[in-house]
């Protein structure tokens, strides 16, 4: 079988390996198709985990289940359609008790092999029981694709504790950015802004339902968004660019009592320096959002399935699996694109 792996940021090759084999209770898919995540275009992210299959949204039909399996109660069948996470928690320890899977010793050992641009995957005994889901008959294998970045989005928004009314400024506006877009509204914002200097981005944010865009090419982002809330801010803020002079800008734009939102890490050798009076006098609230759960891919299959997120309305390119490199390149490129996939078949 075809998979695509990378072995340094402009070193990724298309290579045959055997159809890897499945566990006693693991679960054996054909790949249908698969995103490119923005966040695997960091290349200090993805590159020390080199060499590595690359991709992590895969969608695919069960074609194998592993012996014990047939005679369980399991869930799934051979010939379902299905999203599986990458990571899944144990759904036991103090962390998944508390809702904070990703912290889970499980769930970052848990992985998919041999990963998601890959013609063939097998689904191991956690990933399957505990964050695999079936996916609706009426939704394509494309907006199944969609399910995990989504569900990134649903818990920022829901750590971002939105309230009803409230004015929210998306800094960055790739794929996540016009995420965040789609369902602010469902969260309760009132008033959505967006910020970036692609001119595709931002007019796509518009149709997206933002109500306001801010070009940073052409404006200073404070200055505009004064003038667009008289002078109240933003009170959610979420920050998209893996950068810290981004996080800067969002705790600039935020309004007292509001909440900065870092959606993506910083690059590891920078540094945010923050007067802590500026933040406590205020009652800034700055929070973290790193990936997602069981909890919220649920959730994102729903909001998907009602059609707030779609394939037609963010997946731009599509490819096959020889054209990884480019598709890799494009999403790098981060222009007039939103969403690369590799499909298959």
């Amino acid at each position: 079988m075809k998979v695509a792996k990378l072995y340094s940021f402009n070193d990724i090759r298309i290579e045959d390996i055997p159809v890897p084999q499945i566990g006693p209770r693991d679960a054996l898919i054909k790949t249908k198709a698969c995103g490119i995540c923005s966040g695997d275009a960091m290349p200090w992210y993805i590159e020390k985990k080199a060499p590595i299959v690359l991709g992590h949204e895969p969608v695919g039909e069960i074609v194998e289940l592993g012996s014990s399996l047939h005679h369980s109660n399991t869930p799934f069948s051979v010939g379902d359609r299905v999203f599986v996470h990458h990571h899944a928690p144990c759904l036991n320890c103090k962390y998944c008790k508390r809702g904070d899977y990703v912290q889970c010793e499980t769930w970052r050992n848990t992985k998919i092999i041999p990963g998601g641009i890959s013609e063939y995957i097998v689904i191991p005994e956690t990933n399957l029981k505990n964050d695999t889901l079936k996916l609706p008959e009426n939704m394509s294998y494309e907006d199944g694709t969609l399910i995990e970045p989504t569900a990134c989005v649903v818990k920022s928004l829901k750590r971002a504790s939105i309230k009803k009314g409230d004015t929210i400024l998306i800094i960055g506006l790739g794929i996540m950015g016009q995420m965040h877009a789609l369902l602010a509204r469902e969260f309760g914002a009132g008033k959505i802004i967006g910020a970036d200097m692609i001119p595709f981005r931002l007019k796509k944010a518009l149709e997206f339902g933002a109500d306001h865009v801010i070009d940073v090419s052409k404006e200073n982002l404070t200055n505009k968004l004064n003038d667009l809330t008289n002078g109240f801010m933003a009170d959610i803020v979420i920050v998209g660019p893996n950068s810290a002079s981004a996080m800067q800008q969002g705790i600039e734009a935020v309004a007292s009592g509001g909440t900065v939102m870092f959606f993506t890490p910083a690059k590891p050798d920078e540094m945010l320096t923050i007067d802590p009076n500026y933040i406590y006098f205020r009652d800034i609230n700055i929070v973290t959002s790193y990936s997602c759960g069981p909890d919220d891919t649920k959730e994102a299959l729903n909001f998907i399935n009602k059609g707030l997120v779609t394939a037609d309305k963010l997946v731009t390119h599509r490819f096959g699996i020889d054209e990884t490199e480019k598709a890799y390149r494009l999403t790098v490129e981060a222009k007039d694109s939103l969403k690369c996939l590799i499909v298959f078949g």
